[in-house]
């Protein structure tokens, strides 16, 4: 396929992936001159440990994190923790709201523990959680921003001072406002806005949550090692993980969460609907798109669903930018089944770059190349 695209519609950056997400090339040239003195080294000596100490404070700074909660840190992804939560942090019944793909995902995890109850409540994909589950169970489960769908849950549910309230904020931590000082257990991982590599998580814990792990670990029920939480506590607070690390990911994490601290949350918040309102408001202005959510308030400012019409193949169209170099990542999620785009946001992603993707995609759509 011959197309004479015009320079200026080509992003500086082809990467606009929902996760891994764009990495800043500069942290591999200062991890290059830092490697020997780091890389190699074990997770329990100082260099390491520095790095770690450096996430957790500029956390807990960026994130306004209250003084009496610790911030948590473990190998495995933030999936890891859909089975941690529900070996070690359940009583007897979990709630959860189900509104896409991970959601979904994190109650089957509970749901296949045989010693505990787990329950859903569930919308239709593309819509916010409004209706919660709440009374009887210990703890209740949300997700701020669901990333297979683009929808962004604001408002979060009321829990009693005996149940948790655990959040998964994978792709929305660090971009989307979240009152922690309402939450017990707010966990993600850092290949999304702190643009990092995958295989480590953060969890950051409330007192509730802390007393609860004691409770749990002391009864007669069965815990996996890689999913005891007073391992993984006891060890963060050492400024170290249980099991060794990849010292590249806790780098690239540090030096994102360094440049955000800089900034600040509201300046990156600001800087995220900025870029969130023109991608939303070009798709309605165009007569193929149309925003997946319907509501804007739930419209996520990280992760953006975009659906396309029919006429158009949208597995065509991504290919083709794909195997140019063009742009990477935009793919509709695949278990949704639609003819859709799904555009990050994260912090990384210029602006400038964002409008020449879109400029970009409406050229080759009407250059009729991609009719279906």
């Amino acid at each position: 396929m011959a197309i004479s695209l015009p320079e200026n519609l080509i992003p500086s950056d082809p990467r606009f992936g929902c996760g891994p997400s764009l990495i800043q090339l500069d942290d591999l040239t200062r991890l290059q001159e830092k490697g020997p003195h780091l890389l190699g080294t074990s997770h329990r000596k100082e260099p390491v440990r520095a790095l770690c100490r450096e996430i957790q404070q500029n956390l807990k700074d960026y994130l306004s994190v209250p003084d009496d909660y610790s911030i948590v840190l473990g190998n495995g992804g933030a999936t890891i923790l859909f089975d941690m939560i529900g070996l070690g942090l359940v009583r007897k019944r979990i709630a959860h709201h189900v509104c896409g793909e991970f959601s979904a995902k994190w109650f089957k995890a509970s749901d296949r523990i045989p010693w505990i109850a787990a329950e859903k409540t569930t919308v239709d994909y593309g819509q916010p959680n409004s209706v919660f589950l709440t009374e009887g169970f210990d703890v209740v489960a949300c997700t701020l921003n669901e990333t297979s769908t683009g929808v962004m849950n604001t408002r979060l549910p009321e829990v009693g001072e005996d149940c948790l309230l655990a959040v998964d904020a994978t792709s929305g931590a660090g971009q989307i406002a979240c009152d922690l000082s309402r939450v017990d257990v707010f966990f993600f991982s850092p290949q999304k806005v702190f643009a990092s590599e995958g295989g480590l998580f953060v969890a950051i814990l409330s007192p509730k949550a802390k007393a609860r792990i004691e409770e749990i670990a002391a009864l007669d029920r069965y815990i996996p090692v890689f999913a005891d939480w007073r391992l993984a506590l006891s060890n963060s607070e050492q400024q170290q993980t249980y099991n060794t690390p990849a010292v590249v990911t806790l780098f690239l994490f540090a030096r994102q969460a360094e440049r955000m601290n800089a900034l600040g949350f509201e300046e990156v918040e600001r800087q995220a609907a900025e870029k969130a309102a023109w991608l939303y408001q070009w798709a309605q202005e165009k007569t193929y798109l149309s925003a997946f959510v319907t509501d804007p308030a739930a419209r996520s400012t990280t992760v953006a669903a975009i659906d396309v019409a029919d006429t158009i193949n949208v597995d065509k169209l991504t290919r083709y930018l794909d195997e140019q170099g063009l742009v990477h990542g935009i793919e509709g999620y695949r278990a949704l089944g639609r003819n859709q785009l799904r555009i990050a946001l994260f912090h990384n992603i210029a602006f400038e770059d964002l409008k020449k993707l879109t400029a970009l995609i409406d050229f080759l759509i009407q250059s009729g190349e991609f009719n279906a």
